[in-house]
């Protein structure tokens, strides 16, 4: 069973699948937008020329297809995306959603799971001022803890880092690890956009475990700001 579903057609169809379902979501879903605003943080960083890094959590996978309407258009955004073959078809739908993919993660300090490409693949999008979505917590968990890989990302590319808190009403949350939530068709939703963070280029490998940690707390408070926005 597990090969017929890593078979290139199936996940053809999967990746098809998955990208209408999260159109959808952009589409029909009435989304709150907060950190969106000209002249804010977010737009005078996608007016310059440098790069940026954004970052959400794995369970909110779904309802981050969102951010896509504010950067899409103004600067070239990929996705890092595990080598696993379970992500084959994620990343199938984010090509079609103009987000082409890096396979690879950074989950272990000092290494980039799936080789050193992937690490310079993503610093080169930075350098050429693209935005690098990741998120910091995949691909195994634990859940809501930034893994020390984005960190050092920002600290050797010397980009902001945005912190994406997503919510939305209803939605289903699945019994998996990092607790994936599907929202429904025609619900509420929002999306905060935090920062600019950044990494000293000095930062010791103390500083950066204190930075994941924060940026950790901070995240999570994002998308608690989220969820309340949409309670009301």
């Amino acid at each position: 069973m597990k090969s017929l579903l890593r078979s290139d057609a199936v996940q053809a169809f999967l990746g098809w699948l998955s990208w209408l379902y999260l159109a959808l979501v952009i589409k029909t879903i009435r989304w709150t937008r907060i950190g969106e605003e000209p002249g804010g943080a977010l737009d005078q960083v996608l007016a310059g020329p440098g790069g940026m890094i954004g970052c959400f959590w794995h369970g909110d996978i779904a309802l981050s297809i969102t951010a896509k309407v504010a950067v899409i258009e103004r600067k070239v955004t990929r996705i890092l995306i595990s080598l696993s073959p379970d992500g084959e078809f994620i990343a199938r739908a984010m090509v079609r959603h103009k987000m082409p993919p890096i396979r690879g993660s950074s989950a272990k300090k000092g290494k980039a799971k799936g080789g050193a490409a992937a690490f310079r693949e993503a610093l080169d999008l930075l350098a050429d001022g693209g935005i690098l979505v990741v998120t910091p917590d995949g691909p195994r968990g634990p859940a809501r803890q930034m893994a020390p890989g984005t960190v050092r990302m920002a600290r050797r590319a010397g980009v902001p880092v945005f912190l994406l808190g997503l919510a939305a009403a209803p939605a289903l949350r699945l019994n998996t690890w990092d607790g994936t939530k599907l929202p429904r068709l025609f619900g509420r939703g929002c999306i905060v956009w935090d920062g600019p963070y950044h990494c000293p280029p000095d930062a010791s490998d103390e500083d950066m475990d204190r930075l994941g940690v924060e940026w950790s707390a901070a995240m999570t408070a994002a998308c608690a700001r989220a969820e309340a926005a949409i309670a009301r």
